[in-house]
């Protein structure tokens, strides 16, 4: 944050186990003194395992939810951080792929989730963003009010500028996933606002390449256009040959067949 230009006086550090919220101020019990944020913004160790407790379960924060899988805790993190979203916040996440489509708890998280409508928008990003991972991975944006009844898709993972050892995003490519996200845009192969039917009958699987076609469609052949120019080819081919021929004609030698 000092990096970013914060300055000291205007923010907290508090050194803790996120998962068993160490931190007083986060960890109270009584409703009316919740403390809640206008932006939460996350970047937590990707499928970090981790051994939750049955008591565990009963956590405010994972109550209405479930736990996350022994082997993930991406959604715990998540959870942790959506539990302490205002009511108008919003709330950015950066996780691995596999939060979109894997199984399981997970896949009973990310459905409740959806259902009540606090998904509102997925982002892929390019592989090899990062110095600990050369993974791709996701950015979730949660709300907790969210108004519009579909989820954005935003697939920028061929948006980058590749580097030797490591892949970077320009100011053009930010702006771009930034203005798409912003005006919720429709860009083919790029962005798509896909309705919660849709997402219902995909089992509420959010893997981007189900809803954002890649694939490049195979060209057109005019066989006419290709006849023609074989054609051409040939005229060309026969005149080349009739004037080699003279040539050797001239020389005393015999000629192509």
């Amino acid at each position: 944050m000092l990096l970013h230009g914060v300055k000291d006086t205007e923010f907290e550090i508090f050194h803790g186990d996120t998962l068993d919220n160490e931190w007083p101020m986060l960890n109270e019990r009584n409703p009316a003194n919740k403390v809640e944020f206008d932006a939460v913004v996350a970047n937590p160790p990707f499928s970090l395992r981790w051994d939750p407790t049955e008591e565990m379960g009963k956590d405010f924060r994972f109550a209405n939810y479930g736990l996350a899988p022994k082997s993930a805790a991406d959604f715990a993190f998540l959870l942790h951080g959506f539990h302490f979203l205002s009511d108008s916040g919003v709330m950015a996440i950066i996780l691995p792929h596999g939060v979109l489509f894997r199984g399981g708890a997970e896949e009973r998280i990310r459905t409740k989730l959806l259902k009540d409508g606090h998904i509102d928008t997925v982002i892929g990003l390019p592989a090899n963003l990062f110095y600990s991972t050369g993974i791709p991975v996701c950015i979730l944006v949660l709300k907790r009010c969210k108004k519009p009844d579909d989820v954005l898709f935003i697939n920028a993972a061929e948006h980058f500028e590749k580097g030797k050892r490591q892949n970077r995003l320009l100011d053009e490519h930010i702006t771009k996933i930034v203005d798409t996200y912003q005006y919720r845009n429709e860009t083919e192969r790029y962005s798509r606002r896909v309705s919660m039917a849709e997402i219902e009958k995909n089992d509420y699987n959010l893997n981007i390449s189900r809803y954002i076609s890649t694939s490049v469609a195979e060209q057109e052949i005019d066989l006419r256009q290709v006849h023609a120019e074989l054609h051409s080819a040939e005229e060309k081919i026969n005149q080349a040959k009739q004037l080699h021929n003279a040539f050797l004609r001239e020389l005393g030698l015999p000629e192509l067949p």
